[in-house]
């Protein structure tokens, strides 16, 4: 069956091809891009009048750790650094349990879906012997949601004991990890939305024998692999004198400086680095709002870019931004990058690009998602620009960054409707917020 989303206010398409006239979607496909004025060639049995709505491709999230939603704005937390803010949060975090995994899965996919996301992606490493399944129950939920997700199967086994950061009571060994890694390569096989990448904290959490056989394993079932990267000058410094390396030769020496490799952050490499990233075809996920407020510095995004580095965007955990909203994480970027590279350097559309098709590349989703053209997957955002912040804009697009929209109208993943009218159809948000502030209350406490 299918369907015309019919003479949207603005489309972008996010390529030179033009729908001012809408598109027609077909079961999970967009078959047809209609010009301005035109009536669609393909047969259609419903239409959907979009006249008053923005249409976008639907937004790539491409960094998150979803259970942080439990510990924002955290008291212990506020005011420091990324390793003094770490050392506050792991005794929280390790009192972890299914319940909290679950409903903080839940909430981060509630916000992710309506600020506009059709993609997200989620890094969880922080595992227990109380906690052996934050995987399990997050391909459960991003089944449920019906919502494309990279889930990463991150891991820490580098503790304090052996000269990393992460306390005891949250690291596993090595072999642990891998086998539940292999066990969950197998079992994503069987999910229609959800890919796995196996994602390795940091450098100063894992060991190099756990980033190596990583490395390997992911090769061997044709899976992505992430890490955090160059985030501070404290990494620089940990690198330096555990290793005698800079982080990006670290990362080199133990088989990651690869093109099926994306990192978060990216803030501290210099000009041959940032070539040598661009030459190896890694991705780099720009995580503004979290870097500004723990003071880690600003990625070079456009030295990166011009070397050939796919960009994507990441709202980051939910205790370093405090929050899970991409297109507040959209102009965050837009106006750091402006005010690091200059007004003439950044526009809006380029923004717009970095979360959709960049954030698609990053993850290896190019081929189906990121962009509106015949072919794709029908991933879709409508934006509403009727608040008092949008009055008197002149462009539609440039005032879904400039004005501050927070919120989509409808979303499409996959062909099937998971936002309709600003709500997640079947999903009660007061009883999640509930469920969501009692479990933080709990680990708090």
């Amino acid at each position: 069956m299918a369907t015309w989303i019919k003479n949207p206010l603005r489309v972008w398409t996010g390529t030179a091809e033009n729908a001012d006239g809408g598109i027609v979607v077909a079961g999970d496909t967009i078959v047809e891009l209609v010009s301005a004025g035109q009536a669609p060639t393909t047969p259609y049995e419903n239409s959907f009048n979009a006249d008053k709505l923005l249409l976008l491709p639907g937004l790539v999230n491409c960094h998150h750790h979803f259970y942080q939603t439990l510990t924002r704005a955290c008291p212990p937390a506020l005011n420091k650094g990324l390793f003094a803010w770490l050392r506050a949060l792991y005794p929280l975090w390790a009192k972890l349990d299914q319940e909290a995994i679950a409903v903080s899965t839940e909430l981060a996919l509630a916000e992710l879906m309506l600020s506009g996301c059709s993609l997200v992606c989620d890094h969880h490493y922080v595992f227990s012997e109380s906690l052996d399944n934050a995987i399990d129950i997050q391909l459960e939920l991003v089944e449920r949601f019906g919502v494309r997700a990279v889930l990463t199967r991150g891991s820490m086994s580098l503790g304090t004991a052996s000269g990393g950061l992460p306390p005891e009571a949250v690291v596993q060994s090595d072999d642990t990890i891998l086998q539940d890694s292999e066990r969950l390569l197998k079992k994503v096989a069987q999910q229609t939305l959800a890919q796995l990448a196996l994602a390795p904290c940091s450098p100063f959490s894992v060991s190099s024998e756990l980033m190596r056989e990583s490395a390997a394993l992911a090769r061997e079932y044709g899976a992505l692999l992430h890490t955090h990267l160059a985030e501070t000058e404290d990494e620089n410094q940990f690198c330096l004198q555990r290793f005698n390396l800079r982080p990006l030769d670290y990362l080199e020496t133990v088989g990651w400086l690869n093109a099926d490799v994306w990192l978060a952050h990216g803030i501290h490499f210099n000009h041959d680095e940032i070539q040598r990233l661009g030459e190896a075809g890694l991705g780099i996920c720009h995580c503004p709002s979290s870097n500004m407020l723990l003071g880690s510095g600003i990625c070079p995004v456009l030295a990166l870019e011009e070397a050939g580095v796919a960009i994507g965007l990441g709202v980051d955990g939910s205790a370093s931004n405090d929050a899970s909203n991409m297109l507040q994480e959209l102009r965050q970027a837009f106006l750091l990058q402006r005010l690091h590279s200059g007004a003439e350097q950044v526009s809006h559309e380029q923004v717009l690009s970095w979360a959709t098709s960049g954030g698609a590349r990053v993850l290896n989703q190019h081929a189906h998602t990121g962009r509106i053209a015949v072919g794709m997957k029908a991933d879709l955002a409508l934006f509403e620009l009727d608040a008092l912040r949008f009055s008197g804009a002149g462009d539609p697009l440039a005032a879904l960054l400039l004005c501050g929209a927070h919120q989509v109208k409808h979303l499409m993943v996959n062909g099937a409707w998971r936002v309709l009218d600003g709500d997640i159809p079947g999903l009660d948000l007061e009883q999640l917020k509930w469920r969501h502030a009692a479990a933080a209350k709990k680990l708090l406490a």
